[in-house]
Formats: structure tokens, C-alpha cells, sequence
């Protein structure tokens, strides 16, 4: 049956280590993910990059976290949690320094892939750890602590990100991994408890990451590479490959007994209801906090600090905010908010076409980012709720770890995507008035896929049903679950 389950209480010198390590391990990815986007014109400028190569050095490192994430989460439950979230941290760190000395664009994109590896190795094992090791009276407090202090390292990170972009540079944007890294292995290694799941077998389905990977690397290099080369071999060509690779995909996933994705979750009307909303609102998400630190610093000739600091009302109302509105969704059902939370993102986005050029913060930013951060804390608790509510316990960790997944696949290729579909080549973003122009027609599309994400919850979502747990061990084992999605992660 395996190992015996740690009973680790939360008021203890372990407990509090547990918090510790897991809060710095998926800090350290929060925060890289939320201050790289402030860094990018820096890169561009330092490294006489393209637009494509800032869509890569964001888009390499969903890419292969997307990808990933799912394997991650398996290699966790049976090698051992904390072994994987440790090794997960090594690799995020050193992956960090190569970013942080790339002497070019290739060697930052490269790096930028591996950290993704890192990233699909702790992210998964974060709040699994607390999940596993925690007795049961513990694992709500300690699930609170470690959303609590996750959602204060989002919150600075814009800020911390701009002050270290304008200061010393962008490369200790990924050099300020070391350190955190530096803390979390100790820490991890002497005090966390190793567990697994008894209840992991079977064959890792590299086959299947693999083809899911190659599949999102063919589309996404498409996409970014059509605006300079146009209906060309080179686009074609990746573009055809990705596609039937994701067919291909589709078939492995179909026919293997133990699938990375197994086909039959998706036979849940509700879960694949909500991982629909999913894609549709996590694009416009991921195309908005790409785009938007580029319009404020080209555009409103804002710093990076100025920049990153602006759009911190939306976490911090996301911070304040959550809690309450997970506990409305669960009073009057996820519908409602899951129609109107989106509908407030996309006025939201539609309110930042006035951060053009001498735009004033107060009456040009700040009304934006308001609305969209209210749109935010009326939708993404709800969201991951109906998810996991949606498919019964024994499945709430793959449920998980696929709507993790999706979301990031769609701001993989929204990032891809919205520069070509909005007008913008290779250099628009060294032209204040060609930028704004795109700008405003890339708000325009990421309202427009926000709308349709509403229209589908509206017409598919209804309050889940209360499921039953698989089998009586179900406390433990299927318990396990990945991190709630969260937007300073995409």
C-alpha cells in the first residue's frame, strides 16, 4: 500500500519548513513569470532583438512548462515529491543563470526552455507536498499560508522587476533565482518528508509529452515567424508538421493504457465545458500582460519600474479579494460568474486603449486595471473551483494539472498569434505610433475571445453536481492537487 502518511502539524519547526520551501520553490516561478514581460524592451534593445525574439523568450518557457507540467506531476507521485520539487528548483536555477549570461538571443531562448523543464518539475510538486505531508486538521491553513504568501510574491514582482530592470540590469531578473534557490534546497532537504502515491504505476507517457510539445512548438514558430516571412516554405512547412503532430498526439493519447491525457475526463461535459472558458480567457490574459508593459513603455514612455509597478492593482485586488469570491461561486453556482467575470476583463481591455501616448495614470491606467482585476477576482477562483468540482476526487489532481496546462497552451499561442493577427512586425515595437495603433486592435481581439469565453459558460456551465471519491483511500492519494491557476502565471 506504501509508505506511512506524515502527520506533519502546521505550528511546527517541519511545518513551518514545508511552508517555507514550497512558497519559495513556486515563488521563484511566480516571480520570474510576472517580471520577465516588464524586461522585454530592455532585452530587445540590449540584445537589437526582433518582436519575435521577445514572443520567444516568453513563449520558450510556456512551451516546454505546457508541455510538461503533466509528466512533472507523474514523476512526482512516483519517484517521490520532494526529490522532484528539488530537482525541479536545481534545474529552474541553473537554467536562471544561463538566462542571466546569455551573451545572445539564441542562448537566452535556449535557457528560457529549460527553465520551463524546471518550471513543470516544482510547480506541480508545490501544493502536492502540502497536500501529502500535512495531517488533514493542517492542509486548509497550510494551503491558506502558502496562497497567501505566493499571491504577496506576485504581487511584488512587477515592482521588483522594474526596480531591478531600471537599476542593474534585466539579467538579475533571472539572476535573483540563485539566492531564493540557494535557501530552498537546504531547507527542503533537511526538514521535508518524502512521500508518493501508492497509488502510481504504470508507464510515463514521454511519447505523448513529447508529440504534445512538438505539436505547440510547430504552430507556435508558424505564427510568430509569418509576419517576416509571410505564406512562405518556413511557415508552412512547421505550421503542417504542428498540426499533424497534434493528430497524432490525439491518436497516442486515444489508444495508450496509460495516457499523460486520457481522452475519457473530456466525456465530463462540465470539466470540458470549463477547460473551453479556460483557453479562451487565458489567451486574452497571457496576450494582455504581454503587450501591455510594452505599451506603457514605448508607447506612454514609462520606466520598467513605472510600468511593472502600474498593474499591481490587479493582484492586489485578486489578493483581497478571492477568498470571497470562491465562496460566492460556491453559494449561487459558477455560472454567473463565470459569464460576467470575463465580460468585466474585456472592458477592462477595452479601457487600456486610452494608455497611449502622455497617458496619466490615474485617469488613463488605473480605471483599466481596476475593472480588469474585479473581472479577475469575480472569475479565476470560481474557475479552478468548477474544474476540480467537475470530475470526482480520484481525478481532482489530473483535472487539475490539465486546466494548468490548457491555459497555458492558449497563452502560448496568443502571444504567438495576437502580434500577427493585430498588424505588428518584426520592429512595430521600437515605433511609438505603429505599436499604439496594434495595440488597440490586439485589446480589441483579447475583449472579443473574453466575450466568446462568457458566451460558452453562459450556455454550457450549470453547478456541479457533489461526486464521490473513487475508493476510501481517496483522502490521500487522490487528493493531491496541482496550484489554483493564477494570472501572474501566464
Amino acid at each position: 500500500m506504501g509508505e506511512p502518511l506524515p502527520a506533519v502539524r502546521l505550528g511546527t519547526r517541519v511545518g513551518r519548513a514545508v511552508v517555507l520551501t514550497t512558497v519559495l520553490g513556486s515563488g521563484m516561478a511566480m516571480l520570474d513569470s510576472t517580471v520577465v514581460n516588464v524586461a522585454l524592451p530592455h532585452i530587445g534593445r540590449d540584445l537589437h532583438a526582433s518582436l519575435a525574439v521577445l514572443q520567444w523568450t516568453v513563449n520558450a518557457y510556456m512551451l516546454t512548462l505546457a508541455g510538461l507540467i503533466l509528466l512533472g506531476g507523474a514523476l512526482g507521485d512516483r519517484f517521490g515529491r520532494r526529490r522532484v520539487f528539488v530537482v525541479g528548483v536545481v534545474w529552474f536555477a541553473l537554467a536562471s543563470l544561463l538566462c542571466g549570461v546569455a551573451p545572445d538571443a539564441g542562448v537566452l531562448i535556449a535557457a528560457r526552455a529549460l527553465q520551463g523543464i524546471g518550471g513543470a518539475l516544482l510547480t506541480p510538486g508545490s501544493l502536492a507536498l502540502i497536500q501529502a505531508v500535512f495531517r488533514e486538521e493542517d492542509r486548509a491553513a497550510a494551503v491558506g499560508a502558502w496562497s497567501g504568501l505566493g499571491g504577496v510574491a506576485a504581487a511584488v514582482g512587477p515592482f521588483v522587476g522594474g526596480w531591478l530592470v531600471d537599476g542593474p540590469g534585466w539579467r538579475w531578473v533571472f539572476l535573483i533565482n540563485l539566492p531564493v534557490a540557494a535557501v530552498c534546497v537546504p531547507v527542503a532537504l533537511r526538514y521535508v518528508p518524502e512521500t508518493r502515491s501508492p497509488g502510481a504505476r504504470g508507464r510515463f507517457d514521454v511519447l505523448g509529452a513529447a508529440l504534445g510539445a512538438l505539436a505547440l512548438a510547430g504552430v507556435t514558430y508558424a505564427l510568430i515567424a509569418a509576419p517576416e516571412k509571410g505564406a512562405s516554405v518556413q511557415v508552412v512547412v512547421p505550421a503542417v508538421a504542428g498540426l499533424l503532430l497534434g493528430v497524432a498526439f490525439v491518436y497516442v493519447e486515444s489508444r495508450r493504457a496509460d495516457p499523460m491525457l486520457p481522452p475519457a475526463i473530456f466525456s465530463v461535459r462540465m470539466f470540458s465545458a470549463v477547460n473551453g472558458v479556460t483557453v479562451f480567457v487565458y489567451a486574452a490574459f497571457s496576450g494582455f500582460f504581454f503587450l501591455a508593459v510594452l505599451q506603457l513603455q514605448v508607447v506612454a514612455g514609462w520606466s520598467a519600474l513605472e510600468a511593472g509597478t502600474a498593474l499591481l492593482p490587479t493582484t492586489v485586488l485578486m489578493l483581497l479579494l478571492s477568498a470571497r469570491s470562491g465562496k460566492l461561486a460556491q453559494d449561487i453556482g459558477p455560472r454567473i460568474p463565470l459569464t460576467v467575470g470575463p465580460l468585466l476583463c474585456a472592458a477592462g481591455m477595452l479601457l487600456m486603449t486610452r494608455a497611449g501616448a502622455g497617458a496619466v495614470y490615474w485617469r488613463d491606467v488605473l480605471p483599466a486595471l481596476v475593472v480588469l482585476g474585479l473581472g479577475m477576482v469575480v472569475l479565476v477562483a470560481p474557475l479552478t473551483s468548477t474544474v476540480l468540482a467537475s470530475v470526482d476526487v480520484g481525478r481532482a489532481g489530473l483535472a487539475s494539472g490539465i486546466n494548468n496546462a490548457a491555459a497555458r497552451a492558449a497563452g502560448l499561442i496568443a502571444v504567438a498569434a495576437l502580434p500577427l493577427a493585430a498588424g505588428m512586425g518584426a520592429d512595430t515595437y521600437r515605433d511609438p505610433v505603429a505599436f499604439s495603433g496594434a495595440f488597440d486592435t490586439a485589446m480589441v481581439l483579447c475583449a472579443g475571445s473574453l466575450a466568446l469565453g462568457a458566451v460558452l459558460a453562459w450556455v454550457t456551465v450549470r453547478k456541479p453536481e457533489p461526486v464521490a471519491p473513487c475508493h476510501p483511500e481517496c483522502a490521500y492519494h487522490c487528493g493531491v492537487v496541482s496550484p489554483p491557476l493564477d494570472p501572474g502565471d501566464v
